[in-house]
């Protein structure tokens, strides 16, 4: 009888959302709410903050309720997918190196947008993408609902008590609180209510990041 060796899958998992955590595109999402709210005159400031928390079919229920929701999809996609071509944007200061180091099989992208638009971003930016990517059509509810972290962690075999979540917005850090996880904050001036630890920046989590990832 002989026996093989098998590589043993990881004990702890990193999820990580993607705009504000991993990139820079709160400049790009800024923007293309902006030209989106002046195609319809509505005010750019109220869409944008209402944005910021609603998937974006509810954004359009709030803001916009009078206009047809797939009509308004279909212009917000346009420029979103315009903006991957053409908008500027950079990774996060230790982002490539993190990503880099995590193995393969212990770390996920949770995000509220849509696989392609990462894929390009990630692309441009020279950062590695992972085996499990959630996205917006991958579930039908997004965050703040705890779904795609569980799937996340369902998809990479990890139990939810195992799995950190980094996050920089209120709705992803409550969906990661939500789904069981321990939730780390980056790249805000102050903590979001809940989290388990708060950075400044990406580059001050990543030694910790690191650490929970080899635990």
């Amino acid at each position: 009888m002989t026996s093989e060796l098998v590589q043993p899958s990881p004990r702890k998992y990193v999820l990580f959302d993607v705009d504000g955590t991993l990139i820079d595109a709160v400049a790009n999402q800024r923007r293309v709410w902006e030209t989106w709210a002046g195609r319809y005159r509505l005010d750019a400031d109220e869409v944008y903050r209402v944005a910021l928390r609603t998937r974006p079919m509810e954004t359009f229920a709030q803001v916009a309720p009078d206009q047809d929701p797939v009509e308004c999809l279909a212009a917000l996609h346009e420029l979103e997918d315009d903006d991957v071509r053409s908008g500027v944007y950079a990774a996060f200061d230790g982002a490539s190196e993190l990503l880099a180091t995590l193995p393969t099989a212990s770390w996920a992208l949770v995000t509220s947008n849509y696989e392609h638009r990462v894929r390009g971003r990630f692309a441009r930016t020279g950062l590695p993408l992972p085996r499990v990517i959630v996205d917006a059509a991958t579930v039908e509810e997004g965050k703040p609902s705890p779904v795609p972290y569980l799937l996340a962690a369902e998809q990479l075999g990890a139990e939810p008590e195992d799995c950190l979540v980094i996050e920089d917005a209120p709705s992803g850090i409550e969906a990661g609180l939500r789904a069981g996880m321990t939730v780390w904050g980056v790249n805000t001036a102050a903590a979001v209510a809940g989290v388990h630890r708060h950075f400044g920046s990406l580059r001050e989590a990543v030694p910790g990041i690191l650490a929970f990832a080899r635990a």
